[in-house]
């Protein structure tokens, strides 16, 4: 069920080499590509996928949709293709997203340089040349001035280690590789692993087939409705009549989306003051809930009103008590998970074949050949589906055997965690671009604002380097050591490192305890980066090589 490619053993052929490689056809990828022709830059994209699309192209789970709203959720590059798409609802499914990617692959020619059905498993940095290799697991091995990570945050599956899954008989599935053909889970017995984001959406759809759902969790999380609803033509038409300042707004949000950002802490209302605020914003829906108030991330006390709020709703909302309270999180602070936003989830349990298990007081022991065994019972099921999350920000890079300079591999460099400056490059690794990498706003913002704002801080610094004779950039040790104390600073000033998420790596066994995004803001952010580059790329070096970056 995991779809993982391997390596293919047939003999090595040398490709033409090109200005850049780019690993992944997702959002960042297409638009990377873009960005590089307009340069006059020869690229080759690798995509694992046999088509375009990332994250909406593995993730095909039932009910998987958006949480940011579609008119937010798109490219601004291009004011054409702004006006002609037309979106069919508030918040977008999967196959809305990816129908939309197509049409911009399409729209500008870009599948000509998009290789497909390939996965990238090496890249090697050449200090003689200022060249990588690329490596591919189709036996490509491609030389490129510039390696650009497009792979995404959230890509890199993660199924837990649990015992015994080699022995069920029944089929598993992963939300984030869902098969491309249709799942029928009509008449079955269906087990869900995990109450993240994709289980939160996936349990009602799967819910409203399967003749039998037990939801396995171990932590609960806090989720909003969506009210997710029909987006008629003349609301878009009304929008898009103002799409650049609605644009233009948005880039200078702490979120890069352009909500309604509370401007008072909550001590400064009442009380009454600060329950109309919290139902106001509950009956608007989405993960607006959260920046009711503009200390609800900072102050703890103002944090536990809005816990406190949801916790409510969810009692009022599960008739069972019992289930209700298991479903109430009370370990973490509101938004220091990623916040979820939902259809029909906590009521998915007012129905009778519906059932909650709580692992922290039942773990499960192991897989059996029909079921799933805990230290109380064993569960019959005919599927299972892991909601388990992913190996966020680090996890697509980690499955690459990256070595920069003298060799020295990227994996040994992050042992203690992921070190970057301003999230785009890591020192000692030449020509190497993250895009939406550790240490940006990445997975706390509308990644697609986030994605376009890298790509264009990036194709401005390879212009910089074509219109000097410049064939090499690098961070610099100190400008990356000042970066990763600030973005741990910044966030020491927050709640989320008093939660155990995967905003910390805590999902992943042995993976290092860092705050992996950078916290501050995305509109402080974008700000920060364009200072580097006003001060003459302050904290990059740069320097000539045997050739530099095409004319």
């Amino acid at each position: 069920m995991t779809h993982i490619h391997t390596a293919k053993q047939h003999p090595v052929e040398p490709v033409d080499p090109v200005d850049a490689v780019v690993v992944g056809a997702g959002f960042a990828g297409l638009y990377m590509l873009y960005r590089l022709r307009q340069l006059g830059l020869k690229a080759r994209v690798f995509e694992a996928g046999d088509g375009v699309g990332g994250t909406w192209y593995w993730n095909r789970y039932p009910g998987a949709r958006c949480d940011v709203e579609s008119m937010q959720y798109s490219y601004s590059f291009s004011e054409e293709l702004q006006q002609e798409w037309q979106w069919s609802e508030r918040y977008p499914r999967q196959e809305e997203i990816l129908r939309y990617m197509n049409h911009v692959a399409d729209r500008f020619d870009l599948r000509s340089d998009i290789q497909f059905e390939t996965r990238v498993t090496a890249a090697t940095y050449h200090d003689d040349s200022g060249n990588w290799t690329v490596r591919t697991d189709r036996g490509d091995a491609v030389e490129a001035r510039f390696f650009i990570s497009a792979g995404g945050c959230l890509s890199a599956g993660r199924v837990p280690d649990i015992p015994g899954l080699d022995r069920f008989k029944g089929k598993w599935y992963h939300t984030g590789n869902w098969p491309h053909e249709e799942v029928d889970f009509t008449g079955q017995r269906v087990g869900v692993i995990g109450t993240g984001s994709s289980g939160i959406q996936a349990i009602p759809a799967i819910a409203r087939q399967a003749s039998q759902v037990v939801v396995f969790q171990r932590t609960p999380n806090f989720s909003i409705p969506a009210w997710n609803r029909p987006l008629p033509l003349e609301d878009q038409q009304a929008w898009k009549a103002d799409y650049a300042e609605h644009r233009t707004k948005a880039l200078s949000t702490r979120s890069g989306i352009l909500y309604e950002y509370g401007q008072r802490a909550v001590p400064e209302v009442s009380e009454d003051e600060r329950q109309q605020e919290y139902e106001r914003r509950w009956k608007r829906g989405g993960a607006n809930f959260v920046h009711a108030f503009n200390d609800l991330f900072i102050n703890k006390q103002s944090n536990d009103s809005a816990a406190e709020f949801v916790r409510h709703k969810i009692r009022g909302t599960v008739k069972d008590p019992k289930v209700a309270e298991l479903l109430a999180p009370t370990d973490h602070a509101i938004g220091t998970k990623r916040i979820c936003v939902d259809t029909g989830y906590y009521e998915t349990y007012n129905q009778p074949h519906v059932s909650l298990v709580d692992l922290r007081a039942t773990p499960i022991t192991g897989i059996v050949s029909n079921g799933i065994r805990t230290d109380a019972a064993t569960y019959e099921l005919d599927s299972i589906v892991f909601a388990t999350g992913y190996d966020a920000v680090t996890g697509a890079l980690d499955r690459i055997d990256i070595c920069g300079l003298g060799g020295k591999a990227l994996k040994e460099k992050w042992t203690a965690g992921p070190r970057t400056y301003l999230g785009i490059m890591t020192s000692g690794f030449p020509n190497l671009f993250f895009i939406t990498g550790p240490g940006s706003p990445s997975i706390l913002t509308n990644v697609v604002v986030a994605i376009e704002q890298h790509v264009d801080w990036i194709a401005r610094c390879l212009q910089h380097m074509q219109s000097h004779s410049l064939g090499v950039v690098d961070a610099q040790t100190a400008a990356e050591d000042e970066w990763v104390l600030r973005v741990n600073q910044v966030a020491a000033g927050t709640l989320f490192p008093t939660t155990k998420s995967w905003y910390m790596g805590a999902n992943i066994p042995g993976k290092p305890s860092v705050f992996l995004p950078f916290v501050g803001g995305f509109g402080n952010y974008r700000v920060i980066c364009e200072e580097v580059i006003s001060n003459g790329y302050k904290g990059f070096a740069f320097r000539p090589s045997r050739q530099s970056v095409s004319q």
